[in-house]
């Protein structure tokens, strides 16, 4: 693997500052049914235009103060953060995977993943529009990489790790149809075509790490009153989580693994 160069990832920074602002006009448009094409930004408690230099991400709401120029209302807190943390992941990833054959495969998984999670964080929706279609760009995107792998049996395991995800989620979601969506089980065999292609301990730390958060939050819910025992917790969020802990934590975990087991 050839490491990224600094331009690289400082582009890669920029680059993800831009996607993630263009990922929250995505999930406000989409859970209002809105275009995402032929209408400008807007104020969502006024509707005013936005200008240009207020749009530019992070920096736009610092210059605001974090509230609409026109109605002093407040600009929620989550759209920097958004933006923020995609350039971080945009930096983490290009620094995992360097200039390898399979870096915009990630990349675009970051993109798709961080809108589908925000997307059932609020609206309880992940759109066909965008999960099958995401099939077919992440196949495309993964070939060159796979025509470049020394180890052939790679896009096997990538399809693998897809199918096994696909058919453990659609099980949990025929035995917890009021849990699971069928978005959610579709989210899963994408992330398990991106996890198996790296490797079955990625696989097998997104489908427990997944499950694990989804438990964890559902119990902070009950304790802290912000939910009850029979509430379902969106699990778009928690697979992508475990997917990019998987991403970053796989092979440094089964090297220390089997270091244990060579002595």
């Amino acid at each position: 693997m050839m490491p990224a160069p600094i331009p690289t990832v400082a582009l890669m920074a920029i680059v993800g500052l831009a996607v993630g602002s263009f990922l929250n006009v995505v999930v406000h448009r989409v859970g209002r049914q809105e275009s995402i094409v032929f209408l400008g930004s807007r104020c969502a408690s006024c509707d005013s235009p936005i200008k240009g230099r207020h749009n530019v991400p992070v920096l736009g709401w610092l210059l605001l103060r974090g509230r609409c120029r026109s109605c002093r209302c407040r600009i929620n807190v989550r759209y920097p953060l958004v933006e923020a943390g995609t350039s971080l992941l945009f930096v983490a990833v290009t620094i995992r995977f360097g200039l390898a054959p399979q870096l915009p495969a990630y990349l675009y998984l970051a993109t798709v993943g961080v809108g589908l999670a925000l997307l059932d964080l609020d609206a309880r929706r992940l759109p066909d529009t965008i999960l099958l279609p995401s099939y077919v760009v992440s196949v495309l995107l993964l070939l060159p990489a796979g025509a470049a792998a020394p180890d052939p049996g790679v896009p096997a395991r990538a399809l693998a790790g897809m199918l096994a995800l696909l058919v453990l989620f659609f099980a949990l979601a025929v035995a917890f149809p009021n849990g699971l969506t069928f978005g959610e089980v579709k989210l899963a065999g994408l992330v398990g075509l991106h996890l198996g292609w790296l490797s079955w301990s990625a696989l097998f730390i997104t489908a427990v790490g997944s499950i694990l958060i989804a438990a964890v939050s559902g119990v902070a819910a009950v304790v802290t009153k912000h939910g009850t025992r029979y509430m379902a917790v969106p699990l778009a969020p928690c697979l992508v989580a475990a997917g990019v802990l998987a991403v970053f934590v796989a092979a440094p975990l089964s090297s220390w693994y089997g270091s244990l087991i060579a002595v």
